[in-house]
C-alpha cells in the first residue's frame, strides 16, 4: 500500500516521496590536468591578474575569477593557482582559478591584537622588506618588531631598508637592530639604491611599512614603470595618507626577482601567532630565555631570567623592553 506523506518521519530520510527522485549528487571534480599554471599579481574586487608562463617566451596576463569548487579559499597576490577557460589574455576575456597551489610561505596578520580573525597578504614570498622613515613620520620601533615578528613566524627572512637619511641619522636605529643581525640599507632621496637590488635579486620579497615612509617611491626607482601613486605626511598628525589600496607584485628588471608593494598599514596585529613563539623573533633574548628562565616563563613575571641575562651585558635593556611591550599588547593591552 501507498504510504501517505504524513506517514514519513526521521527514520525514513533515505525514501524518496518523488516518483522521479533526483539525479544522486557527486564529489568527484575534475582534476583539470590541462589547467594553464599562473602567478596571481594583483587582486580587485574579485578579480585576479594572472602572469601566465611568468618569465617565459610565451607571458601573458589574464583576468581570471575564482571557481566555485574552491569553495572559501582564499586566492592573493603571489599564488600559484591552475586556470582553465579563455587563458589567452584578449580584452574582456575571463578565465577561472580552479586551483590553488600549496603555499610555501604567507604572511599574516590581524587588524588589532584581540581580533580572532587573520587575514593573508602575500603568499609564497621569502623576504620581508620593512621600510620605515628616520624622519617625517618619526620611526615606530614596536612596529618594525611586530613585523619581524611575522617574518620569522611566516618563515622569512627580514631586511630593514631606513629611509629619508638625508634628514636623520640612523646610527641610533641601526644600534638597536643590530644584535639580532638583520640585514639592513639606509636610503637617502634620489640616491642609488645598488645595494638594495642586491638584496633583493633573486628573491621575492614583500614591502611593509606604514603610510608616508616611502614604500613606493622605492618601487618606483626599481621598478621605472610600476607608476606607484606617491604619498606625503600631514604635517599636523605625523601621518601618511594611503595611497596603494591593494597588494601588487612586479618583476624587477634586472637580477631577477619580484617585489610585492603592499598598503600601508597603522597598525600589524599579531593575535594568530602564539605567545611563546613571540621570542623567536629576538635571537639576542631567546638564548637567554632558554638558559635563565623558569618553565613555562611569560617574560613578564618577576623571576622572569631575562633581566639577570641582559645585567650580564648579553643583550640590551632597550630590546628587552621591546619584547615585553610586545608581549603585553599580544595579550590585549595596549602597546
Amino acid at each position: 500500500m501507498a504510504r501517505r506523506a504524513r506517514d514519513y518521519d526521521e527514520d525514513d530520510v533515505r525514501i524518496r516521496p518523488s516518483r522521479k527522485g533526483s539525479r544522486p549528487r557527486t564529489r568527484i571534480r575534475p582534476a583539470h590536468e590541462e589547467a594553464d599554471a599562473a602567478l596571481v599579481v594583483a587582486v580587485d574586487r574579485g578579480r585576479y591578474r594572472c602572469l601566465v608562463d611568468a618569465g617565459g617566451a610565451g607571458e601573458r596576463q589574464v583576468t581570471a575569477m575564482r571557481a566555485r569548487e574552491l569553495g572559501r579559499k582564499g586566492v592573493v597576490v603571489g599564488d600559484r593557482v591552475a586556470l582553465v577557460g579563455d587563458t589567452t589574455g584578449t580584452p574582456d576575456t575571463l578565465a577561472r582559478i580552479v586551483r590553488v597551489e600549496p603555499r610555501g610561505s604567507a604572511l599574516r596578520r590581524t587588524a588589532d591584537d584581540t581580533d580572532p580573525f587573520e587575514r593573508i597578504i602575500v603568499a609564497n614570498a621569502d623576504q620581508l622588506v620593512i621600510v620605515t622613515a628616520l624622519a617625517d613620520p618619526e620611526p615606530r620601533p614596536r612596529m618594525i618588531d611586530r613585523q619581524l615578528v611575522a617574518a620569522y613566524d611566516a618563515g622569512m627572512e627580514p631586511v630593514l631598508v631606513l629611509t629619508k637619511a638625508d634628514l636623520a641619522s640612523p646610527d641610533a636605529l641601526v644600534a638597536e637592530y643590530a644584535p639580532l643581525g638583520v640585514p639592513y640599507v639606509v636610503t637617502e632621496r634620489g640616491a642609488e639604491l645598488e645595494a638594495l637590488r642586491g638584496l633583493l635579486a633573486g628573491h621575492t620579497s614583500v614591502l611593509v611599512g606604514h603610510s608616508g615612509v616611502g614604500k613606493s617611491t622605492l618601487v618606483n626607482a626599481l621598478v621605472p614603470d610600476a607608476e606607484r601613486a606617491v604619498s606625503h605626511v600631514n604635517a599636523v598628525t605625523g601621518r601618511g595618507r594611503h595611497t596603494s589600496s591593494s597588494a601588487l607584485a612586479l618583476e624587477l628588471p634586472s637580477g631577477g626577482g619580484w617585489i610585492i608593494d603592499t598598503p600601508g598599514v597603522r597598525s600589524f596585529g599579531l593575535a594568530h601567532i602564539k605567545p611563546e613563539n613571540v621570542i623567536n623573533a629576538f635571537e639576542d633574548l631567546a638564548e637567554g630565555a632558554a638558559e635563565r628562565c623558569p618553565p613555562g616563563c611569560d617574560h613578564l613575571q618577576a623571576d622572569c631570567g631575562l633581566d639577570s641575562w641582559v645585567e650580564d651585558g648579553h643583550a640590551s635593556r632597550a630590546r628587552l623592553d621591546s619584547l615585553r611591550r610586545l608581549l603585553r599588547a599580544r595579550e590585549g593591552e595596549p602597546e
